[in-house]
């Protein structure tokens, strides 16, 4: 189980509160903790997809898939496992190979990662489905992280967690992807070098879901009283149910068992997490649920073990498998702690970037400037690719997670173009599988305002222009409302007070595994040996 190490745990818990780049303001569209000694699920809405908690002391850290997006992996911290913020990302610059994700690799990258502490040190596994199981490595988790390391080379392995045993043995827990490696359903077990930067030997299957237990993946592997645990989700994301299979050997045969499901509850498809504990003797499980549009949000049960078997979420009729909750009471962790929940506004009044934001590919250093005197982010116009369709593409789309069922967005920008040429543009998007944005762009008739979408846009379809109007200043407030059923309404205003709908509303849709994002970009239609830019003073999410 999870290593207990109170002698860092204070320095850490500093660390994270040094770490938030200024913007700890609390949200103003979700917040889990009730106030009044009770939590409401999920605890985070947002797209932390697979999640994964460790605990050393009385601090939690969370990482989660990041795909795509970097920085990835990001660091999320919590006190309490109700109450959370983004403290880093365990890769900052950029993914391998530099040469894939210097484009936008939809749906690539980062796969389900978990995140251990073992001697002293932080890791995390993730699976790339194109290249294999990567580790990276800290001692503070706030801080750098090292140079990735592939563990294990090899096309369709995903969804990798290690086991640091008491024999002093390392494993390494993984599930396969269909898409690449032409076959799913099936879980492996591997030895690791001591140092777990090396897998020994090959796999072996270990459990075969074809029959009780379809999709099943995302194994995390634990010891517990002899027995050695793989906690997996089988069944689908949206629609499946969450095992615990138990064996004598890190290799089986294991026996599996349900141990929760959706029953009668809301709360689809509920699985794929970590189970933790507290100083206090409590069990905890963390896992994600899948609302659509607006990707996996995440969730947290209680817990508990019967003979040995892990009981997740309420069993009201004693058969071993619970109900999730929508409501409980917050775990006692030996003392209450104040609300606290991931940045998402963003006053652009510090020299670096607020960890909320993630580019869309590996980014460029001179994509942005983050200007305190000033106190606004530069973003510099990027020149799109040839054959440009859409946003699809662009990988310096500069994102949030969105962050609540219903929100608003409002950011005030300021267009400053190169004059030497027209097309550069940017704007506010809401951006998936199919996007809605207000595109502000330098043309012939001056500064044009234009509410556009793109359905299919990952099929290469183009933007299609709903409205435009022309303006005469190069600063504009931009606004979108997004409501329950994900549709979404832009509008704009001239003075920051006044706002005018444009254009038709727009439905939210998910991208390519993860949720929807809002956010902003700068792009130039020609290649140019210098460009204009936008300067964003600031970036508000209200309800």
């Amino acid at each position: 189980m999870n290593i207990l190490n109170l002698g860092v745990a204070g320095l850490l818990f500093s660390l994270s509160l040094t770490a938030v780049n200024g913007q700890n303001n609390i949200s103003q569209t979700w917040v889990a903790d009730q106030g009044n000694g009770t939590y409401q699920n999920p605890i985070l809405y947002a797209d932390y997809s697979d999640p994964d908690v460790c605990r050393v002391g009385d601090d939690y850290y969370m990482t989660a898939s990041s795909f795509n997006c970097i920085p990835g992996l990001p660091i999320i911290h919590s006190k309490d496992l109700v109450n959370w913020t983004i403290i880093s990302y365990a890769i900052k610059d950029g993914q391998p190979p530099a040469s894939v994700f210097s484009k936008v690799m939809h749906g690539g990258g980062v796969w389900a990662p978990a995140i251990r502490y073992h001697k002293g040190e932080f890791y995390i596994y993730y699976g790339d489905p194109d290249y294999g199981i990567y580790m990276t490595k800290t001692k503070d988790p706030a801080g750098e992280w090292e140079p990735l390391v592939l563990v294990k080379e090899g096309k369709g392995l995903i969804d990798s967690c290690p086991l640091f045993d008491d024999t002093g043995d390392v494993y390494l827990a993984h599930a396969y992807a269909g898409s690449r490696a032409g076959i799913k359903s099936l879980l492996a077990v591997t030895k690791l070098t001591p140092d777990g930067k090396k897998a020994i030997g090959e796999s072996k299957i270990i459990y075969d879901g074809h029959d009780l237990d379809p999709t099943i993946e995302g194994p995390k592997f634990y010891k517990r009283n002899g027995y050695y645990y793989i906690f997996a989700p089988a069944g689908g994301v949206a629609t499946g149910w969450q095992l615990a299979m138990r064996s004598k050997s890190p290799f089986g045969p294991y026996e599996r068992k349900v141990v929760m499901a959706q029953g009668q509850t809301p709360i689809n498809g509920p699985h794929q997490g970590a189970w933790v504990d507290t100083t206090t003797g409590e069990d905890w499980f963390i896992h994600f649920q899948d609302v659509g549009a607006l990707g996996r949000i995440t969730h947290l049960q209680p817990m508990k073990w019967v003979n040995d078997w892990p009981v997740i979420g309420v069993d009201k009729d004693g058969d071993g498998c619970g109900d999730p909750v929508l409501s409980y009471k917050k775990p006692n962790v030996g003392k209450s702690y104040p609300v606290a929940t991931p940045a998402e506004s963003d006053e652009f009044s510090t020299n670096e970037l607020g960890l909320q934001w993630q580019w869309h590919a590996n980014p460029q250093s001179w994509w942005y400037f983050t200007d305190q005197t000033r106190g606004v982010l530069s973003l510099y116009s990027v020149p799109v690719v040839d054959g440009y369709k859409s946003l699809w593409d662009v990988p310096n789309l500069l994102m949030q997670k969105t962050p609540a069922p219903e929100f608003t967005a409002t950011m005030k920008l300021t267009l400053c173009p190169d004059n030497r040429y027209f097309g550069e543009r940017t704007g506010l998007v809401v951006m998936g599988l199919d996007y809605g944005v207000l595109a502000f762009e330098n043309t012939e008739k001056g500064f044009v305002l234009s509410q556009s979408e793109c359905i299919n846009a990952e099929k290469g379809s183009e933007e299609k222009v709903n409205a435009s109007v022309t303006l005469k200043d190069s600063t504009v407030y931009l606004r979108v409302k997004v409501s329950k059923d994900t549709s979404c309404v832009f509008s704009y205003s001239e003075d920051g007070k006044k706002f005018t709908i444009l254009g038709n509303p727009f439905k939210a849709k998910e991208g390519k595994w993860i949720g929807a994002k809002v956010g902003t970009f700068c792009t130039r239609p020609i290649q140019k040996n210098d460009g204009g830019r936008v300067d964003i003073d600031w970036f508000r999410l209200s309800k």
